[in-house]
């Protein structure tokens, strides 16, 4: 009895005494914590406080009942929404572009980097940098006018380049042909995303010990075997974390393009998720299925980051993300 009481006098003074130690820290970071509250009151406002909105995914959602009147149906928007040929055609395209986009370009900016890490005049490699950083800050409206004008039949500029050359034939429109489209979505992804993705993966290479180049070289490896034995390894850790958000984020292979890029002569291999959900929500009114869908997406997302971080576990302890 004495013991338990000694216990919790223990912890007692265990809680009085963590407080100070908070207390000062906050007090010693007082600016860092400061500089934390936007992001922190973002998240807050538009990424939890809306999380309300998901009862709706379980309701025949009336606008005019609002959400808390609206009749409860369990699991049946989700049962209607995988009856719907429209959301099944579109879950296939996403998985096949999200597919396409993990096997080409996830690695470009990999391949990117150690591109650039390889340029020996400095003031070339920044100009190069600054180069491909750009397209990351032009949006994909934008893009999309460049690539209609680039590529139109009739009227783009490979249509003229052609012309000069005597060729009076007719351009393929790979904007509207469904056997190209998609080859479209990747490359101009890969244009304008692998620059900036590149980012993370110098900064990586940088804080390499350059002593084990020099080792090597003394061993007589030639710039693959350094890539390979030294570079990547480097990089693992990196590239299996940027992985995991990859694959965690594998049904979101962007509403952005895909809305900006796409036009009625390809739906059938373009519509995704997100322009499915898009539609249903602002043309067809329909906010249960839309936010069923959109939970859908989300819970996939969430098993797959899981997945794939148990995986990168076992296979190397040291990666994941816990």
């Amino acid at each position: 009895m004495q013991s338990t009481s000694s216990g919790s006098i223990q912890t007692t003074k265990y809680r009085r005494s963590a407080w100070p130690s908070i207390r000062e820290r906050l007090k010693k970071d007082k600016l860092l914590y400061l500089m934390a509250v936007p992001g922190l009151l973002f998240f807050l406002i538009f990424h939890y406080g809306p999380m309300y909105g998901l009862v709706v995914a379980f309701k025949k959602f009336n606008i005019y009942q609002g959400i808390i009147a609206s009749e409860w149906v369990g699991l049946d928007n989700f049962r209607i929404l995988f009856e719907m040929s429209g959301f099944r055609r579109a879950l296939a395209n996403t998985m096949i572009i999200g597919f396409y986009q993990l096997v080409f370009v996830f690695p470009a900016p990999i391949i990117l980097a150690l591109l650039i890490h390889e340029v020996a005049h400095s003031a070339y490699k920044r100009f190069i940098q600054t180069v491909i950083y750009l397209p990351h800050f032009v949006s994909w409206i934008v893009i999309g006018s460049i690539l209609y004008a680039i590529l139109s039949p009739n009227t783009g500029v490979v249509s003229v380049i052609a012309s000069w050359f005597g060729y009076d034939g007719s351009v393929i429109n790979l904007m509207g042909n469904t056997a190209y489209f998609r080859g479209v979505l990747i490359v101009s992804s890969i244009w304008k995303e692998a620059g900036f993705g590149t980012i993370l993966y110098l900064a990586t290479i940088v804080t390499i010990d350059p002593h084990l180049y020099e080792a090597a070289k003394a061993d007589g490896a030639g710039k693959l075997r350094q890539l390979w034995h030294i570079t990547l390894p480097g990089l693992r850790t990196t590239i299996v974390i940027l992985l995991i958000f990859h694959v965690g984020n594998f049904l979101n292979v962007g509403l952005e393009q895909v809305y900006a890029l796409y036009n009625p002569a390809v739906y059938q291999v373009s519509e995704i998720l997100d322009t499915y959900l898009y539609k249903l929500a602002f043309e067809d009114a329909k906010y249960d299925l839309a936010v069923a869908s959109g939970m859908f997406k989300s819970l996939v997302g969430l098993a797959l980051v899981l997945l794939a971080n148990y995986i990168a576990k076992k296979i190397d302890s040291d990666s994941g993300l816990i």
